[in-house]
């Protein structure tokens, strides 16, 4: 297994990959010239792995300055109990640590026992003390 950098070149592979595995959490925000915009402003953070030239796993690493973001962490159903996810995790933040960011958070749907479990295992303490509130941008001339 090669573990490197995402492309945008990788995106139709990864967007078929998403399909699978995240596709409810995709939106407008993972169309390929979002995605080209994020790899661009957060270069070298976001990983693809990869078997006999077959994309099997990818996350979207990023910071804002102050704090790391993992998103879209997937790892294809055939592929998964391999360390595949916990070594792209661990290339991501390590991406991260680079660029001088002391903390990675993660979002994780409350229905995704999977993916709580797996963060959990691999370091990450569930919050308790915050929620997460969203607002859609299209609609602030609305307020």
């Amino acid at each position: 297994m090669t573990i490197r950098e995402m492309t945008i070149d990788d995106y139709e592979e990864v967007f078929a990959l998403w399909q699978i595995t995240s596709k409810r959490a995709l939106s407008k925000a993972d169309e390929k010239a979002k995605i080209e915009s994020y790899l661009t402003r957060s270069e070298g953070m976001s990983k693809v792995a990869v078997i006999d030239g077959k994309i099997v796993g990818t996350v979207l690493a990023s910071h804002d300055g102050r704090r790391g973001f993992i998103h879209h962490m997937a790892v294809l159903p055939d592929y998964r109990r391999n360390r595949i996810g916990h070594e792209l995790a661990k290339n991501a933040i390590k991406a991260i640590k680079d660029q001088g960011i002391d903390k990675t958070h993660i979002f994780c749907y409350q229905n995704n026992t999977t993916g709580q479990s797996f963060w959990q295992d691999f370091g990450f303490k569930k919050r308790e003390d915050i929620f997460v509130f969203s607002f859609n941008n299209e609609d602030v001339d609305n307020t």
